[in-house]
């Protein structure tokens, strides 16, 4: 495999990272799967987006958090149809892998941006439902399992509740626009919301959850178009939720970051 890799050092609102690029740019859009330590359960899901031919319609890229399991293995990650992997070489969390990502894809000069958890209970063959809704002129496509067409599968109780009773109306109630699953990271942001610069997404204050929350409502605030497209997010019928979010103290910070969103602290 011809492989570049290339070395970008830290600068303002973007950490320093390793980037292996195994194809130039071949689409419009960019997939964009936050991982660490996801084990087979990121190979499964580029399984199934390779069943799908997602990679017809968007490059697959890799934002790795510094995986020490053997999951970002360049070989079988360029079998699997990735286009790039981005590896953190910094601090922060799924905001800073995020904002490694994003930075990398608007330098390629991608349309539009759409991530994925890479933890396999999305439905990445809808990828082409947000690119649908992008082409349209949508800034903001929020995947929702709780529309019509979508799925919420073996959902945890305390999590269902908590997303439609905590999570969803904070949100709406921040973005004056009605969503219905705001905890889902499976969502497509045009280029240029996040190139507006009353956005300014790549700012370290974004350094865990904080840019997600943000994101799902600065596009209506502003006045850009938001909508929703349905989605399936299946949880496994046993043992652990798959899951970075530690019970108390993960749902405890995720409350301080809707809070703070909700009273403007991240806007620029």
């Amino acid at each position: 495999m011809n492989v570049k890799s290339t070395l970008y050092e830290r600068q303002s609102g973007v950490p320093q990272f390793l980037c292996e690029e195994y194809h130039g740019r071949t689409k419009d859009y960019v997939l964009l799967i936050p991982i660490i330590n996801e084990g087979d359960r990121i190979i499964k899901e580029l399984e199934r987006a390779c069943q799908h031919r997602v990679s017809d319609c968007v490059d697959i890229v890799i934002c790795d958090g510094g995986s020490t399991d053997g999951c970002t293995e360049r070989e079988r990650l360029g079998s699997l149809n990735v286009n790039t992997l981005l590896v953190k070489q910094d601090a922060g969390k799924q905001g800073a892998q995020l904002r490694m990502g994003i930075w990398w894809a608007l330098r390629r000069e991608y349309k539009g941006i759409i991530t994925i958890d890479g933890n396999n209970k999305d439905s990445i063959e809808d990828v082409p439902r947000f690119i649908e809704k992008l082409e349209e002129g949508c800034d903001l496509v929020q995947g929702s399992r709780f529309i019509e067409g979508g799925q919420a599968i073996n959902t945890p109780l305390a999590r269902n509740i908590s997303v439609r009773l905590i999570h969803t109306p904070i949100i709406s109630l921040t973005a004056h626009h009605r969503f219905t699953d705001t905890t889902n990271a499976f969502r497509g942001y045009s280029a240029k919301y996040l190139r507006d610069t009353r956005v300014q997404p790549l700012r370290d204050i974004f350094m865990t959850y904080e840019l997600l929350a943000y994101l799902s409502v600065r596009a209506t605030q502003i006045g850009m178009k938001a909508c929703e497209v349905p989605v399936t997010r299946a949880y496994p019928k046993k043992g652990k939720t798959p899951t970075k979010i530690s019970f108390v103290k993960g749902n405890a910070e995720l409350m301080k970051i809707l809070l703070l969103n909700f009273m403007g602290k991240y806007d620029p």
